[in-house]
């Protein structure tokens, strides 16, 4: 007999209660003549039996057996179903989240101490419910060791390391041409061979597919799970292109910055990085130009909408498969439905700027970091690598994604999952740091030859150098914080481009789910220790950093597209507590019709609102905000196709219309048609007919061309955006 074995005392399991960080509580064994009783009571508390095979048929006979006798075994009546326990203590956490949120959406007179309170309320009650192992999050897919003797193709990598270093010469006239782009993909090439480890997977999957090709006949088969496919992809589709050339209708002047930039592509100059404007990354711009020519759209807003459409929709995608990797098929399909539909996902896209490729490349990057680490699989970092690469070309703020990244990899080298692991996460992680630095190169280049100008529009916000920090820089740290942690809740600031100012940065029942999730990984992991919890945890408020740190700019702070990364893990939260909170039903009511139901109401409860949002609420406002320069240039064609005239004139006035954006609603080449009064004189030099368009105070052009011009004549435009849009038009006619 061995005396160190003992079952555990009252005593020690009240301890063990007490003591969450230590473990899991124990389980009191049953008595010895209770085991098989027990083991019955599990499996049929487990196994809810289907109400059609618990109640016979009256109208079918009894089975009988091979001579013609009843199958006394098949006769026996079915077990009783399990009794309905009713979740409350979840019913309860969800039902005073969503009052809580319901008293903190925008009003005259909204107050945070109410729904302050209530959310406590309601973290309590999910605590208890968490406690009691009725509302849980989904458990990540089990660890699995891909077999890998580190080996490395040495003369690959040394070519690659030579065709780098001649390609980062190379780059060093700010452009690319074809030899350094040769350089650069050579060099990339050989890296990837030079790490790839052949036959973990990617060619048993080459291998079906090729098979199934070849196959002559094809079974098409579709399952509930296919349904549900077609559903999400045109609910989304709905969302991301409805009335895309209307929402939102006018373009501002970064628009007219970035057709510039475009138009410099299209015209043969292919910059590394573009100076305009602070400086910008060149993704974007090499993307609208190619939709320019594929489509057929020229330079124009809807240029530049297509090609964050298709981005877009490439997110949505990743989430899905994202979700997928933390938890299960079901967070992936919600958290490609939150991505596809949300408010703020979506007007990050239609605004068309820059913005939505932040989290287009997070989510791609940690989808294959995270697999890596959990597959032990060296493939999926070089994959995160050449997201991240791909990253660092598209939008500032994703500047922030390699020490996410770090972040990632120190928690699992700290905790117990990694175990057996930890040399060999390291050597993977070089690999993608080396894959990463290789994509980047270009940009890396023009870092090395112009600092200042690579770095200005990220330290301009972080440090003084366009005005003085307005108070400590820690106290200013502080505040950001928290400001971006609640503005799931209250409000997501104040730009009108890309957000409702003054309301939360999610709906209500999204915004209820992620704070209900962020508790949930929190508690889990202070139970069981999970590094992936304490990340996703972590990941929103580093995501968001690129916000957070305006400490110059606190009043920028927070603002939906240097925060967008963060909608990668934000909606994954949320779907794993929805995720959860089904399970709950499913389980306390034995019936995953009344979860899908309830799941189904929810889910059209979040797509009404955020359509609202977006096609009400913020094209109504966006309208009022932007200035009509596709009205001016609609009555600019009129004029010049009534008249064949191309003597269209715009007078500036202070805090107007951009006159650049007026030809490109229509894709014509940039030309700028403003004039000052300093100019009019030179208008007379040609003798056809005239047409000047005047901001409706600006008396003293008007007088001006009263004067020149007192043949002419004057006429208000009436704006169907409202009194404040409308503007004069002052025609003169062709002299004799």
């Amino acid at each position: 007999m061995n005396t160190d074995q003992h079952e555990p005392t009252v005593l020690d399991y009240v301890k063990s209660l007490l003591t969450p960080w230590k473990g899991p509580p124990l389980q009191i064994p049953p008595a010895p003549g209770d085991t098989a009783l027990s083991q019955a009571e599990e499996e049929l508390s487990t196994t809810p039996v289907p109400l059609a095979e618990s109640i016979p048929s009256q109208e079918e006979p009894a089975l009988q057996d091979s001579e013609g006798e009843p199958d006394s075994t098949l006769s026996e009546p079915a077990p009783p179903r399990p009794p309905i326990k009713v979740p409350w203590a979840s019913l309860a956490a969800f039902a005073l989240g969503a009052i809580a949120q319901l008293a903190l959406q925008p009003r005259p007179d909204r107050s945070w101490i109410a729904g302050a309170i209530l959310y406590w309320m309601a973290g309590t009650w999910l605590i208890w419910a968490t406690w009691k192992e009725e509302w849980t999050a989904a458990p990540p897919p089990p660890a699995e060791e891909t077999p890998d003797t580190l080996s490395i193709h040495t003369p690959a990598l040394v070519a690659s390391l030579a065709l780098g270093a001649a390609a980062f010469l190379a780059f060093g006239g700010g452009l690319f041409t074809p030899l350094n782009l040769a350089l650069w993909l050579l060099a990339l090439i050989f890296a990837i061979g030079a790490f790839w480890l052949a036959g973990t997977g990617s060619g048993a999957t080459s291998g079906k597919l090729r098979q199934r090709l070849a196959n002559p006949a094809w079974n098409l088969r579709i399952s509930r799970q296919a349904l549900l496919v077609l559903a999400l992809a045109g609910v989304v589709l709905f969302f991301r292109s409805y009335r895309l050339a209307e929402v939102p209708p006018e373009m501002t002047s970064d628009h007219a910055e970035k057709l510039m930039d475009v138009d410099d592509v299209l015209r043969g100059q292919y910059s590394i990085f573009f100076p305009r404007n602070t400086g910008r990354e060149p993704l974007q711009f090499y993307l609208t130009a190619a939709v320019a020519r594929v489509f057929g759209t020229g330079l124009s807003f809807l240029s530049l909408k297509i090609g964050t459409l298709l981005g877009g929709l490439v997110l949505v995608c990743y989430m899905y498969l994202l979700g997928k990797e933390v938890a299960n098929r079901r967070v992936g399909f919600l958290a490609a439905f939150f991505t596809g539909v949300g408010y703020w996902p979506v007007v990050i896209t239609r605004v068309a700027l820059r913005f939505s490729l932040y989290p287009l490349f997070v989510a791609p990057t940690l989808y294959y970091l995270l697999r890596g680490i959990r597959r032990s699989n060296r493939n999926d970092f070089i994959l995160a690598g050449l997201f991240l690469g791909l990253g660092l070309h598209g939008y500032t703020p994703a500047r922030i994604l390699p020490f996410v990244i770090l972040t990632a990899i120190g928690l699992y080298l700290l905790h117990r999952q990694s175990k057996g692991q930890r040399l060999k996460t390291v050597i993977m992680l070089a690999m993608l740091v080396v894959i990463s630095l290789l994509v980047f190169l270009p940009l890396l280049r023009y870092a090395q030859q112009n600092p200042e100008s690579f770095a200005f529009r990220a330290f301009s916000r972080l440090g003084d150098w366009e005005r003085a920090l307005p108070a400590s820089a820690a106290v200013i740290f502080l505040q950001n914080l928290w400001n971006a942690m609640v503005m799931f809740a209250w409000d997501n600031g104040t730009v009108w481009t890309v957000s409702i100012p003054g309301r939360p940065a999610l709906d209500l029942i999204s915004a209820v789910l992620f704070y209900l999730g962020l508790l949930l990984l929190v508690v889990r992991y202070i139970r069981q220790r999970h590094w992936l919890d304490a990340f996703l945890v972590l990941s929103v408020p580093l995501l968001m950093l690129p916000s957070i740190l305006s400490l110059a700019f606190p009043e920028e702070n927070p603002v939906l597209n240097r925060t967008s990364g963060a909608l990668v893990p934000v909606f994954l939260i949320a779907a794993l507590a929805l995720d959860g909170f089904l399970r709950a039903l499913e389980n306390g009511f034995h019936s995953p019709r009344l979860a899908w139901g309830i799941a189904a109401v929810l889910l059209a409860w979040i797509g009404l609102q955020n359509y609202d949002l977006v096609f009400n609420q913020y094209q109504k406002q966006y309208s009022e905000a932007s200035w009509n320069t596709s009205e001016m240039d609609h009555v600019l064609q009129n004029f010049s196709d009534l008249t064949g005239s191309q003597e269209v004139y715009i007078f500036s006035y202070p805090y107007w219309v951009d006159t650049r954006l007026v030809m490109l609603n229509s894709g014509a080449p940039l030309r700028d048609y403003a004039v000052g009064l300093d100019q009019l004189p030179a208008t007379a030099d040609n003798p056809g007919a005239k047409l000047f368009l005047l901001n409706i105070q600006d008396q003293a052009s008007l007088d001006a061309l009263r004067s020149r011009y007192p043949q002419g004549w004057m006429q208000v435009y009436q704006s169907k955006y409202g009194e404040n849009k409308n503007f004069n038009m002052y025609f003169v006619p062709p002299q004799q």
